[in-house]
């Protein structure tokens, strides 16, 4: 019986347009835009100068805090510039840019695409490796893997969790992953299990992909018989990590807590596969699994597509802007975020980029509450949104707080299943900026 979550949750139509589409691999650009924000945390710095020639894989900025992460060349060729670029917001960031020659890999890295199933580096040494190829969750919110795999003093994990549910319509990048990657996904998860110290993991799918149980329990049986593969239902936001270990081992997080506090890690499936890549091929983290889709869009596509690619080059490579297409999302219709400036470049954390028409983006009126409660019941953190969106239009902070908005996951399902047409997670999202300011404030003092 597939597993889920207890609280709230939503059913969006499925959209696995590209889920047959096999990972292709995306030409070479002219130029690589490469922002030094790829993670959470503090900006890396660039240890490049302009003019300077770098080779693909070279390390080009190093970490900066204890939440940072390093930055490799995607690409061989000359540093045409280090100056601020916009984002996909539109912000100003640091970028090193680079005119793109050719493809030289720097030596130690291995390209051979043949599985090394033997982990010879020890717990301390993995560590060591991962944060030195820059590796990031890319579940999302791209934080340094190095530092999850290693937990504060006073806690410790019992069990790794591996996330493969891609419960947002439209995105197939980590189910192609699991079908094309399936043995290296696995042999990235052992090694997480031994920088970890834990003897169990659990890799949880969702059933609307029945080819990525079999392919990854078919796997699994002869040489990997600690990790589990487990079915869940159908049901938004099943990634979401709190949601994710409810669902698998019946634990809950505590209010502003971390997974860390009930004895669980949680990775993202791609994660697993860029572990692999870095300990055992030493390959930095320079590419990921994107899928390029949308209903208006004529040819949807899976892509390995390097770091730093523009928005406009990718567009141009799919076949330009398809006529109908009035909005461009960087991720997810749930989660992802519009795309201000397409002359802005991927990232680590790049997992989709998604086409909406006119019809899919248009806002219906708002009107009045109706007390219906349906937010309420969608919401899988137990908040009552309707009420948060009253507190915040008021700007009462402390009600907020008290109301605990800032366990808000940002989910959308409360805007999804609100019939009044509420901007619910617009209202709440900015609201909780600022709680959290203050909140951080008061912690400094």
């Amino acid at each position: 019986m597939s597993r889920t979550f207890s609280l709230g949750g939503i059913h969006p139509h499925d959209k696995k347009i590209s889920a047959n589409r096999e990972i292709g691999e995306f030409p070479l650009v002219d130029t690589a835009y490469i922002s030094m924000s790829q993670h959470l945390g503090s900006l890396s710095e660039p240890v490049v100068a302009k003019g300077d020639r770098v080779l693909t894989g070279q390390l080009i900025a190093k970490s900066t805090g204890f939440i940072s992460a390093n930055i490799h060349s995607p690409y061989t060729g000359i540093i045409h510039n280090i100056e601020p670029w916009p984002d996909l917001s539109g912000n100003m960031v640091l970028h090193i840019i680079v005119k793109v020659e050719e493809d030289e890999w720097i030596k130690g890295i291995d390209l051979d695409p043949s599985v090394e199933r033997n982990i010879k580096l020890s717990k301390e040494e993995i560590i060591k490796r991962i944060a030195e190829c820059g590796i990031v969750g890319l579940g999302g919110a791209a934080f340094p893997t190095h530092i999850k795999l290693t937990p504060p003093p006073g806690k410790k994990a019992d069990i790794l969790i591996i996330n493969g549910a891609e419960c947002e319509p439209y995105l197939t990048s980590d189910y192609r992953l699991m079908m094309e990657k399936a043995e290296e996904l696995l042999v990235g998860t052992k090694i997480m299990m031994k920088a970890l110290g834990v003897e169990k993991a659990v890799i949880g799918i969702e059933e609307n992909k029945p080819g990525a149980i079999k392919k990854l329990k078919d796997t699994a049986r002869k040489d990997y018989s600690e990790i589990e593969i487990e079915s869940l239902k159908k049901r938004y936001p099943q990634g979401g990590e709190k949601q994710l270990i409810d669902a698998l081992v019946r634990r809950r997080v505590p209010s502003m807590g971390l997974p860390i506090d009930v004895g669980v890690v949680v990775q993202n499936v791609g994660t697993a596969v860029a572990v692999y890549e870095a300990v055992q091929k030493n390959k930095p983290l320079i590419d990921g699994i994107v899928t390029i889709t949308g209903d208006c869009l004529p040819d949807q596509r899976n892509f390995r597509l390097r770091v730093g690619t523009t928005f406009e080059k990718i567009i141009d490579v799919v076949g330009g802007m398809p006529q109908e297409a009035v909005k461009v999302l960087s991720g997810g219709p749930m989660m992802g975020k519009a795309i201000s400036k397409l002359t802005a470049a991927t990232v680590k954390s790049t997992s989709g980029i998604l086409f909406l028409s006119q019809e899919q983006t248009k806002r219906a009126p708002e009107n009045n509450c109706i007390r219906c409660s349906k937010c309420v019941q969608a919401c899988p953190m137990g908040l009552e949104p309707y009420l948060l969106n009253k507190l915040a239009r008021a700007s009462r902070m402390d009600d907020l707080e008290e109301n605990m908005i800032q366990d808000c996951i940002e989910c959308g399902c409360c805007a999804y299943t609100c019939p009044s047409c509420i901007p619910l997670l617009d209202n709440i999202r900015i609201a909780k900026a600022s709680v959290l300011k203050i909140m951080r404030s008061r912690a400094r003092k």
